[in-house]
């Protein structure tokens, strides 16, 4: 995928304004939409290809995650030692997303690859900010392997299926825009 570098920014800014509306419960909070920070971070791989974009955007999580703890509208358990396992469950997304961008192709053929690069990504995800939270926060003193797993099933088919709406409502955008700007419009120039 090959997008023009304001076409790139422009994605960027969209993304972090979509993880300000949905992420916690701050000051911007649509509370009736469930957070999309899974798919920003796929969609930011696929999308922008500076590393620093995907920093920019673990920054902007934790400054949403800071003010909402400052808020008291999310607890202490939320910002445990845990907390650190959002660095490779992100990291993984927008790793993901980057694999994608590679393989992409202007076709329905790629939707296959596409649905399997989420499904793979978000349950590497899972294991990490869900296995965080689980084994690392606290919370579970008596956190058990067999316990976890029962988590997994119970959470990850969720989580997962709220990333892949948001990344085939930014498919749906994004093949309107293909057919929509002039040939070569949103290519790298």
């Amino acid at each position: 995928m090959t997008l023009s570098r304001p076409i790139q920014f422009g994605a960027l800014g969209v993304l972090a304004l979509l993880m300000i509306a949905t992420r916690g419960q701050h000051f911007a909070s649509v509370d009736a939409l469930p957070s999309a920070s899974w798919a920003v971070f796929f969609l930011a791989g696929v999308l922008f290809r500076p590393l620093w974009g995907f920093v920019a955007l673990f920054a902007l999580a934790s400054l949403l995650d800071i003010s909402s703890l400052e808020r008291g509208t999310i607890t202490q358990w939320c910002v445990s030692p845990a907390y650190w396992a959002l660095l490779p469950a992100y990291g993984s997304l927008w790793f993901a997303g980057r694999l994608y961008a590679s393989i992409h192709r202007d076709e329905l053929r790629t939707l296959l690859p596409l649905a399997t690069t989420l499904v793979a990504s978000g349950f590497v995800a899972y294991l990490c900010s869900g296995g965080g939270f689980y084994f690392f926060s606290g919370r579970y003193p008596d956190a058990s392997l067999s316990e976890f797993a029962g988590r997994v099933t119970h959470y990850y088919p969720h989580s997962t299926s709220v990333m892949a709406v948001y990344v085939a409502a930014a498919a749906v955008v994004y093949a309107l825009a293909r057919a929509i700007a002039p040939r070569g419009q949103l290519a790298r120039a």
